[in-house]
């Protein structure tokens, strides 16, 4: 609707009628031009309380529609009957209305048109003098943009976190060193000075800056993604990667092993109360099968009366009978039902139902 009103206001034609200004109307041939037949549409949605979507249209129509509507004064009934019945016409006219934009037709257009081509449009939008590239990098994550603070000198990453909305502001400061952190926050103090074309030339190089990084083809870094692989590993995989990646490089298999999340981490990184979102989601063979394999080691019992001891009573006791009647279960039929837990507690953490307890916590 809004785009309609938009379109709308900006088709209607001449009428013949007169315009009253101060009183005087105008003769048949000083008709109202589109401006003003738009004020006066405005006008009236304004009196009668509706929604008008003015803030959709262009900074320039937005003032050159308020300075029209400053310029006028009185308006004969007729001309106004005239103006409201043309107005009526033209909307319903509209068939189709698209928002206008370079974002909005590549937001209509994603997954349909290359990467490539739309960051290309992207920065041939950038360098036209009607884009306020600060209207895109507001939008961007965070992860974005962290990257730029950190590279760019630091009196351009305080205009950036000057422009950025408060919340995304606080987190990427969050994210900064100390030291560096105290500098931008300080420097934040010292941009009140800064011209307006400044601070959207900064935009344009921040924004020009960001659109010519190729595109990713894995969304999670190396650590996380073999971390997520070795997840679901076998213990004596996992054991001999690891060991192997220490031979090679002792950083990153020290970052892997902090990103590992087994069947052994569930009692120290998941809360208790999260126990029965687990167990709702674990058909019952699948916990039997893997509680009745993780108590026959030292390591992983502990995993077990964890679970028992916090999902429901009934449950727990059926469980146990299943385990007892169960007998010995085969090493690699254990090891997948405590992957597929482990793999649930993943799900349940991508979907935001729980949070893991960090290391350092």
């Amino acid at each position: 609707m809004a785009d309609d009103y938009s379109q709308a206001l900006a088709r209607i034609t001449p009428i013949h009628r007169g315009v009253s200004y101060g009183g005087n109307t105008l003769p048949a041939a000083q008709v109202p031009s589109s401006k003003e037949k738009a004020a006066i549409i405005v006008r009236l949605l304004l009196a009668e309380g509706a929604s008008v979507p003015i803030s959709s249209l262009p900074d320039h129509m937005q003032a050159a529609l308020t300075e029209q509507i400053g310029q006028m004064r009185l308006i004969d009934r007729t001309t106004l009957a005239a103006v409201v019945e043309e107005f009526l016409t033209e909307l319903e006219e509209v068939g189709l209305a698209f928002s206008g934009g370079i974002d909005a037709a590549l937001a209509i257009m994603d997954g349909h048109i290359s990467q490539t081509a739309a960051n290309r449009l992207r920065r041939l939008a950038g360098a036209s003098a009607k884009m306020d590239p600060w209207d895109r990098l507001t939008t961007l994550p965070a992860e974005r943009l962290l990257p730029v603070v950190e590279a760019e000198s630091i009196e351009v990453a305080a205009v950036m976190l000057s422009k950025l909305p408060v919340p995304k502001a606080a987190e990427i400061l969050g994210k900064l060193p100390g030291e560096r952190a105290r500098r931008v926050a300080y420097a934040v103090s010292r941009t009140g000075a800064v011209d307006p074309e400044t601070v959207r030339r900064i935009g344009l190089s921040l924004s020009a800056q960001l659109e010519s990084q190729p595109a990713r083809a894995f969304d999670a870094g190396p650590v996380e993604r073999v971390g997520a692989i070795l997840n679901v590993s076998t213990a004596a995989t996992r054991d001999d990667v690891l060991q192997g990646l220490e031979a090679e490089d002792a950083d990153f298999a020290e970052q892997v092993r902090k990103a590992i999340f087994t069947f052994n981490h569930i009692p120290a990184r998941i809360a208790a109360r999260d126990i029965p979102k687990i167990v709702r989601l674990v058909d019952q063979p699948t916990l039997v099968t893997a509680f009745a394999t993780a108590l026959t080691k030292p390591s992983t019992a502990p995993v077990v009366e964890f679970f028992l001891a916090n999902m429901s009573q009934r449950l727990a006791q059926g469980v146990r009978e299943e385990m007892a009647a169960r007998g010995k279960v085969k090493e690699k039929d254990g090891e997948d039902a405590m992957s597929a837990i482990v793999t649930t507690v993943r799900q349940l953490e991508g979907a935001g139902e729980l949070v893991m307890i960090r290391e350092e916590e």
